[in-house]
């Protein structure tokens, strides 16, 4: 994984830009107001015009990166960090700094908004989470490093603030020659405009490894969006469990599972009856929903999590005997492995993009060839456990009789399968068609003594050990009905470059599960906006100087300023542990957990601010009380309430519109923003300090009432998979408020 953390670490700059540049005008403006005579309308004009150019390159921000790239946008946003950081050397007057903050913030809200989408789509499922916390964690470090510049330069005689502006420069050189030379292309976007080839090649760059073809599968398995799925149950156990004491004709719902090693056979069996994730008769399943005004997407993503152990990498226990691909026995005439970027394929004239480049003869992926590299329907296993087919990298997933599946492990514990299905119709000619199936163990292997789950007709040893397994079933991304009639054999049915134009923009957008999503991700950013992070960082000065930090420091020789300077670099310092702490936790406990267990402190943090505003205990105690307050909160705030949002945004949506949604979202938080900025003089004049810290106490509670009922875990999850959920999870609630 290591090539995916120096990609994350990289684009990261980008935000280490956005806190080194927000530490450096509340410096600098304190000098620039004295140099250029500002008024106080103007001065708070300089200092927003950063915020104005974020929200504007917002709007249009997701949309574009969508069509180009993600990797184009970040170059641009380091050229404007440039650009603006030589403008705001040189200005000569008020107004060209102006313009240089407004191309900065176009640099600001390209960086904010897309690194967390870029980072969420070429992590691996594992460490998501932690690589996903480095915007905060290297957002929090430029603050320090900036605050220690500007207290540096405030020591001298004459200070010049065009100097503490325009060194924002030089670290956008370090991200220009990163984002042009070294980031990749995100492997989803490549994919979801049908360059395979390229894609593969960044995956195996940043997995660090030449087989990625159950990687690719699921990348292109995830450019559908809606579609009918339903949720069923599996039970997994050694094939001489269940093969004894079957009902006649039982075997027909039985799928064999052929491991890498000679002789490891075990069989799935579907398990009657069932139609929700997880066991129906488990409390807090979506059947017996203990809580009324709980989103069933909740229980539904916390019905996967709930028998997993506490650990970063949620690993199967069982999975990793099967290979990350099935393949198929021999050489054969008719199956042979194909590259449609590098052929031709039959019938069509095909442009390809690797043409007179790399056939790309090692992308075994079943989604990007017509031919097939599951089992023929006509051939049959041996009857035999020991498997006769090639195992050299791949495994076989396949059922006695009329169906084949496929199977690739695609982290966190999941399973991606295809499924062919064949029957006779009523007038006798054979239909069929594929499933794709996202498989995935619940719990540890045990004994029927302890399970939850009977299977009708099957008597099963108490010692035989067996697994059960949840599926997302449903038809494969690129499936379609007009080939059926080709016999092709195989997931995918078309190449993904077919789709390319077909791709939904707004329309996608009222899909079920994308509006669920929608509602998550902008309800999360609102609220964080107004649970009163940024009233507390304007006031902070104000809170410490009443602790007589600020004179305290001053005795020891330093200025007002210097000495305020010193004491917002010793903040954001503390802050950065506590972010560790957070990127170690994110992929363990979770995002959900995270906000269940922090915001309660900040709401606790809040009153006793506003206990200490109105009740006087003597100077010295409402200081210490104070400024303990504020430091707990940011503490607390930068472990959960300050990362989560962005991290989930970029991992509830589809990913053809998820540059789109994130846009959509991230517009919300730079509006949240403003407006909570500019009502805090308001506030202050009208309700007072205590009455601001009142309100932002409530809109906590607020905001963990929020996070309890709808905020699902996603934790360890692959980004398709959650889509999936989301689009399940819609559809069920909106059949039960139908019933």
């Amino acid at each position: 994984m290591r090539g995916a953390a120096l990609v994350a670490i990289a684009a990261t700059i980008g935000n280490f830009l956005q806190g080194w540049d927000n530490a450096t005008i509340a410096g600098a403006i304190v000098y620039i107001k004295n140099d250029l005579d500002l008024g106080t309308s103007v001065e708070g004009l300089v200092v927003a015009m950063s915020l104005i150019g974020a929200t504007a390159i917002t709007t249009c921000s997701g949309a574009i990166s969508d069509w180009l790239g993600r990797r184009p946008m970040l170059i641009m946003s380091s050229m404007l960090y440039f650009v603006s950081g030589l403008v705001m050397l040189w200005s000569p007057n008020v107004y060209i700094l102006c313009l240089a903050r407004l191309l900065d913030g176009f640099g600001i809200g390209l960086a904010v908004t897309l690194v967390p989408v870029y980072i969420s789509e070429t992590a691996p499922s594992e460490i998501r989470g932690l690589l996903n916390t480095l915007p905060q964690f290297t957002g929090s470090g430029g603050m320090f490093l900036s605050y220690c510049m500007v207290f540096g330069m405030s020591l001298m005689d004459s200070p010049s603030w065009r100097l503490m502006l325009g060194v924002l420069s030089i670290p956008s050189l370090l991200y220009f020659a990163f984002t042009v030379f070294y980031l990749p292309e995100s492997p989803r976007w490549l994919v979801s405009k049908g360059r395979m080839l390229e894609a593969k090649q960044v995956l195996q760059r940043l997995r660090g490894r030449e087989d990625v073809s159950g990687e690719m599968a699921l990348l292109v398995e995830g450019l559908g969006i809606g579609g009918e799925t339903s949720i069923e149950e599996y039970i997994i156990g050694p094939a001489d469990e269940l093969d004894e004491s079957q009902e006649p004709g039982a075997d027909k719902d039985k799928i064999r599972l052929y491991g890498p090693e000679e002789g490891l056979s075990w069989v799935a069996k579907p398990v009657a009856g069932q139609s929700i994730l997880s066991i129906a008769s488990r409390p807090g399943s979506m059947v017996n929903q203990s809580i009324p005004l709980m989103d069933p997407l909740v229980t539904l993503f916390g019905s996967v999590h709930e028998k997993l152990p506490e650990t970063g990498s949620t690993r199967s226990m069982l999975f990793p005997n099967f290979g990350s691909m099935f393949s198929t026995a021999e050489p054969h005439a008719r199956n042979e492995q194909w590259d449609e970027e590098s052929l031709q394929r039959e019938g069509e004239d095909y442009a390809s993009d690797a043409a007179g480049g790399d056939s790309d003869d090692n992308l075994h992926s079943p989604l990007i060839s017509r031919q097939t590299t599951s089992l023929e329907k006509d051939m049959v296993p041996p009857a035999s456990h020991i498997s006769s087919l090639s195992m050299r990298r791949h495994s076989t997933l396949v059922q006695d009789g009329t169906e084949s599946v496929g199977g690739t492990g695609i982290g966190g514990g999941w399973q991606l399968a295809w499924k062919w299905s064949e029957r006779e119709g009523e007038d006798g000619k054979k239909e069929g068609g594929f499933k794709r199936i996202y498989l995935h163990e619940e719990g540890i292997p045990g004994s029927r003594r302890g399970s939850l789950v009977s299977l009708p007709g099957n008597d099963m040893p108490a010692e035989g050990e067996f697994i059960q397994a949840a599926a997302l079933v449903s038809q494969p991304a690129l499936y379609s009905k007009e080939l059926m009639d080709q016999h092709p054999v195989g997931p995918a049915m078309v190449h993904p470059a077919e789709t390319v134009s077909e791709g939904p923009v707004w329309t996608a957008l009222l899909d079920p599960g994308v509006k669920r999503a929608l509602l998550v991700g902008i309800g999360i950013q609102i609220l964080q906006q107004f649970s009163g992070i940024n009233g507390v960082l304007y006031y902070t000065p104000q809170i410490l100087e009443e602790a007589g930090v600020e004179v305290l420091l001053s005795n020891l020789g330093l200025g007002s300023d210097s000495a305020s300077f010193l004491i917002s670099a010793f903040t954001t310092l503390l802050m950065l542990p506590c972010i560790g702490v957070a990127m170690k936790l994110m992929d363990i406990s979770g995002r959900r957990r995270l906000l269940l267990t922090t915001i309660p402190v900040l709401i606790v943090s809040l009153i006793i601010l506003v206990f200490s505003e109105l009740v006087d205990l003597g100077t010295v105690v409402n200081a210490a009380i104070s400024t303990a307050c504020v430091i707990v909160y940011f503490c607390c705030f930068v472990m959960g309430y300050g990362p989560i949002p962005n991290i989930l945004c970029s991992e509830i949506f589809p990913t053809r519109v998820r540059g789109l949604c994130i846009a959509i979202c991230a517009l919300v938080y730079w509006i949240g923003d403003i407006i909570v900025t500019y009502t805090l003089p308001v506030m202050l004049s009208s309700i007072g300090l205590a009455g601001i810290f009142g309100i932002y106490a409530v809109v906590c509670l607020i905001s963990w009432v929020f996070v309890f009922l709808k905020v699902p875990e996603t934790k360890g999850m692959p980004l398709e998979v959650i889509t999936e959920f989301f689009a399940v999870g819609a559809r069920q609630a909106g059949a039960t408020k139908n019933e």
